[in-house]
């Protein structure tokens, strides 16, 4: 499987980041009380029978503080983008006035700002969850190298105390990046 303890660090690298990637785009979508883009940009729309993002088929933006202007390319698929956007629950409701959709971002609530606060809470501890598993899987290769002979007692020492860094790094930056996202929904 690694060869050595460099491809288990690149590896591990590598899945740390993604993992905190999926957590930034997740986090993107969590609305707050203002309008943009990053809000629908993930939504897939199903047009021509195939599952399309929205921002790969129309100009998505932002003209009011509290206004999403969604324009496709395509005036027959505005049907299809009202659909997906109803279908991602994200507590809007569109208008569809037959050339363009406008996305008004209605003023959040006390208590809506606080389930958001625990739904971003649980995508960090999601990424979190994610991270140490790659640790886990990190830790088990470096073993499984030591006991195949291919590094020494050191190496599996030096190895590991690197991986556990790479954690503690990721999940520091998991933490901003929920604490940055909560301090943006109780923003009023």
């Amino acid at each position: 499987m690694y060869e050595s303890t460099d491809d288990v660090l690149l590896e591990t690298d590598d899945k740390m980041e993604k993992a905190i990637a999926h957590l930034q785009q997740g986090l993107s979508g969590l609305r707050t009380g203002k309008a943009t883009p990053s809000l629908v940009d993930y939504l897939m729309v199903e047009c021509y029978g195939t599952q399309t993002r929205l921002n790969q088929m129309s100009l998505i933006s932002t003209p009011e503080p509290r206004l999403i202007v969604i324009k496709p390319y395509d005036p027959s698929s505005l049907p299809a983008i009202e659909k997906a956007i109803l279908a991602a629950n994200i507590g809007v409701t569109p208008l569809n006035d037959g050339r363009i959709i406008r996305v008004p971002i209605p003023e959040l609530s006390e208590e809506r700002r606080r389930d958001l606060t625990k739904v971003a809470n649980r995508m960090g501890e999601e990424a979190r969850v994610a991270i140490r598993a790659v640790r886990r899987e990190a830790n088990d290769a470096v073993k499984a190298l030591e006991k195949a002979a291919k590094i020494s007692e050191d190496d599996r020492d030096r190895t590991l105390n690197e991986v556990q860094k790479y954690t503690d790094n990721s999940v520091k930056k998991v933490d901003d990046l929920v604490a940055a996202k909560e301090k943006d929904i109780m923003a009023v």
